[in-house]
């Protein structure tokens, strides 16, 4: 990205067009869901979106686990707990499933989605090559829609609802063809 480029994206955002020299080590690293049942959701975001379980820490005192998921070949990350932790933490893009002990026999919703009222938190995004293609597999597997290609005025991307009914956006990076 030029310099102008950053000026003019950050005048028209209103931020100052230079990130601060102290942020220079700053990497996005995770988001968090709480879930229900961890079973079904560990199963939907590997098997449906191809994340891999990286970790899992278990709170048995505080009756909580957390499962971090990543997009990302498995090949190089450390053996070891303490160094599979640094190494997570180096990553961008991680997906933090938390698991409260006990709300997989609640009955109806257990956590809000954001996406009713009150809103809130809206939706995870993940890019795809062909957002096509990963709409019919997804499709072909039963995965609920929140919105399809085909609806709306945005055509070019699509959003699918996990076991706890969050969103998640399926774009990709090039142009749709026509």
């Amino acid at each position: 990205m030029t310099a102008q480029t950053r000026a003019d994206l950050a005048e028209v955002a209103g931020v100052a067009p230079i990130r601060d020299a102290a942020t220079a080590g700053f990497v996005f690293n995770h988001t968090m869901l709480r879930v229900r049942d961890p079973h079904a959701s560990l199963d939907f975001y590997t098997r449906v979106l191809g994340f891999s379980l990286a970790r899992k820490v278990d709170f048995e005192q505080a009756k909580f686990s957390l499962y971090f998921l990543v997009l990302a070949e498995l090949d190089d990350m450390p053996d070891g707990d303490e160094a599979r932790r640094e190494w997570l933490a180096r990553q961008r893009g991680v997906l933090e499933l938390t698991h409260n002990h006990g709300t997989e026999a609640q009955v109806g919703p257990v956590y809000h989605d954001g996406n009713s009222e009150p809103r809130g938190f809206g939706h995870i995004c993940v890019s795809v090559p062909d957002v096509r293609a990963a709409c019919a597999r997804m499709e072909a597997m039963g995965v609920p829609f929140q919105k399809t290609l085909s609806q709306g005025s945005m055509r070019s991307i699509a959003f699918i609802k996990d076991p706890d009914g969050y969103w998640i956006e399926l774009i990709q990076p090039t142009p749709l063809a026509d």
